[in-house]
């Protein structure tokens, strides 16, 4: 098989990361299928080895940190058919610093217990210093939370309750530490959550467009991360989240991305 030219790979990652289909990113850059896949697959097996995440709490300063989840296909949506070929709910947890805007870790799983100690077990170790962490109201997170920094946290679960007062003292919980209240929020990753419908063809709610394979779920959703962190200026920092958190001095263009691998082993 000969491999894209540069300016074909380029071509066909910004299809991808502007929220188009595989399918249509082949028909506008004329790439085969089984080829976009392959270069998707490349692209996503690079993102854990390419953010030295520690480096954004080096500063020792304290950093608010927000926690979202968001799902592709709920399970109760599904035929009992679709379950029985293997189709279920896969929810990608994320963690994004409130002040950078750089997603920390992300994973994709169910919402029990297993997933949430797994996924806040690696945020703890991308994290050096002692941070505020907001999360929703899902109960497995304050286990998960306990199991991975103790008491060396300020943790606040925010649970909304709609149609209730934003006074009502119900709305907010503070199970470890002292989280300071005014920086108590999930508004942030709740706006990074519509960012990656947004950004991804395959979180468009009521469609078809829902991903058909977990393999090539998973690698999307790797891809537009990296692609966010490193090469998308965020529009309240006027930079990208990477170089607001020190991780690069420059904003990254597409085809830097696909030379990752060579910046990597140097």
């Amino acid at each position: 098989m000969n491999r894209l030219s540069t300016d074909k790979r380029t071509a066909v990652i910004a299809a991808l990361v502007e929220g188009t289909s595989v399918n249509a990113a082949c028909r506008i850059t004329g790439a085969a299928k089984h080829t976009v896949l392959k270069l998707l697959k490349d692209m996503a097996l690079l993102l854990p080895t390419t953010i030295p995440m520690s480096a954004i709490s080096e500063s020792g300063a304290y950093k608010p940190m927000r926690f979202g989840l968001s799902c592709t296909a709920r399970i109760k949506n599904l035929t009992l058919e679709q379950v029985q070929a293997g189709a279920g709910s896969v929810w990608t947890w994320t963690a994004i610093d409130a002040d950078t805007k750089l997603i920390i870790s992300y994973t994709l799983g169910d919402r029990g217990a297993d997933t949430a100690k797994a996924f806040i077990q690696d945020v703890a170790s991308r994290i050096t210093n002692r941070i505020l962490l907001t999360t929703d109201g899902h109960r497995v997170c304050a286990d998960a939370v306990e199991d991975a920094f103790g008491s060396e946290i300020d943790y606040a679960m925010l649970v909304k309750i709609y149609g209730a007062s934003n006074d009502n003292p119900e709305s907010r919980y503070s199970p470890a530490g002292n989280p300071d209240p005014e920086h108590i929020s999930t508004s942030f990753a709740e706006c990074q959550k519509l960012s990656m419908r947004m950004g991804m063809r395959r979180f468009t709610r009521l469609t078809n467009g829902f991903s058909k394979k977990l393999e090539n779920h998973g690698h999307m959703v790797a891809l537009y991360f990296l692609h966010y962190n490193f090469c998308r200026v965020h529009n309240t920092l006027r930079v990208t989240p990477a170089m607001e958190a020190g991780l690069t001095d420059h904003i990254w263009d597409l085809e830097e991305l696909l030379e990752i691998k060579t910046w990597i082993s140097a």
